[in-house]
């Protein structure tokens, strides 16, 4: 039922109707309730407000929805619906009870591989205190677009594996990436999804909230030792293709000191985003106010001069003039006074036997004597 209403609106179906597109969203985050089971006891329990609908995000794991509401959930983010998806408790479960395979990846030689949607590949990371003091960056991309998750575990005294870390693979230009720096600095992570909710509610706060995800990694530095990272499947149907790479930080700190400065000027940016929105949401009522004033004006003008006109032609006794149709009779005859002078130029036009009667200048009878000459 609920699935049959969510297309019912559908915004394919309802392109300029806003009040579908709100339907939409809401049956959407119903979606996300009913497939979730501690969301669904909270709202048993005290209804939306326990679930914080204003803020919350659709946030699934897929290898729990079947193939029916996987279908679905990939539908939705096509049309531009915010979900987040979350590793598989399966895969947690396994890293957890050490029953994952690591394989060694070496810095400086990049690994190309394919993994199975919501499937990880575990890597290991070794580092001496030197590469660890000039810091670390493992980096993922995928040149097929894929969608992924780079993770960080750390490891526990029983040999299991615990999340510590997670970055979501994000478009940058013809390649989905992810990457996770430990260089000594705080190094801030871009979550995309942070108020995207109120934000398509307001085009304006698309803007102004686009930096509210910017928040610094929790970990800055690793330590010498071994460390694990993973690459899961995050393609709702297909295996990702990826290429992951380690590197230690030595030979790039020209780039080090580079995005230190830039994230800098980020952070001063959304400092100044936050004031510029109050100035700028004055200014827009002030301006929604006069375009408002100015159209009542307008019509109010548009209404005098119209009454003005009436008072005008009232002040008469005759009846009301019809629409003169001259115009119209001028047109009929000067057609037929053309028509008329056409006939008469016609019947002045010389006949064949009136033609032979006239006489060209060069036309000069000449006698000729017939009589013998002498």
């Amino acid at each position: 039922m609920l699935l049959s209403y969510n297309f019912r609106y559908h915004p394919d179906k309802n392109a300029n109707d806003p009040k579908a597109a709100d339907i939409f969203k809401e049956v959407t985050f119903s979606y996300n309730i009913l497939s979730d089971l501690d969301k669904r006891r909270q709202y048993d329990t005290a209804g939306f407000e326990a679930i914080e609908s204003e803020s919350q995000e659709l946030e699934l794991d897929l290898s729990n929805l079947g193939a029916v509401n996987t279908m679905f959930a990939a539908l939705f983010s096509k049309l531009g619906v915010a979900i987040k998806t979350t590793v598989s408790a399966t895969v947690l479960e396994e890293a957890l009870n050490g029953m994952v395979t690591i394989s060694p990846l070496q810095l400086g030689q990049p690994l190309y591989k394919k993994v199975e949607k919501q499937c990880a590949h575990f890597y290991s990371v070794t580092l001496t205190e030197q590469e660890a003091q000039a810091g670390f960056v493992c980096q993922v991309k995928s040149s097929d677009k894929s969608k992924f998750k780079l993770l960080y575990f750390e490891q526990d005294e029983n040999g299991g594996l615990s999340l510590e870390l997670q970055e979501d693979s994000s478009k940058t230009g013809k390649v989905t990436s992810a990457g996770m720096y430990f260089l000594g600095f705080p190094v801030y992570r871009l979550d995309e999804t942070v108020n995207s909710t109120a934000a398509a509610k307001d085009p304006d706060a698309a803007f102004f909230k686009k930096l509210d995800g910017f928040q610094p990694c929790e970990i800055t530095e690793l330590k010498a030792g071994t460390h694990v990272f993973a690459v899961y499947g995050d393609n709702f149907f297909k295996s990702a293709s990826y290429t992951i790479e380690a590197l230690c930080a030595a030979p790039f700190s020209e780039e080090k000191e580079k995005l230190r400065a830039v994230e800098a000027q980020i952070l001063n940016k959304r400092v100044e985003l936050s004031k510029f929105e109050t100035e700028y949401r004055e200014v827009l009522a002030q301006f929604t106010e006069m375009t408002s004033r100015y159209a009542q004006e307008m019509q109010a003008i548009d209404e005098l001069l119209k009454q003005r006109n009436a008072i005008h032609a009232s002040y008469s006794t005759a009846p009301p003039m019809k629409r003169s149709s001259s115009s119209s009779k001028s047109r009929c005859s000067f057609k037929d006074s053309k028509r008329e002078e056409d006939h008469q130029a016609r019947d002045k036009k010389p006949t064949t036997r009136d033609r032979s009667k006239k006489k060209k200048w060069y036309n000069i009878h000449l006698k000729v004597d017939k009589r013998k000459p002498c």
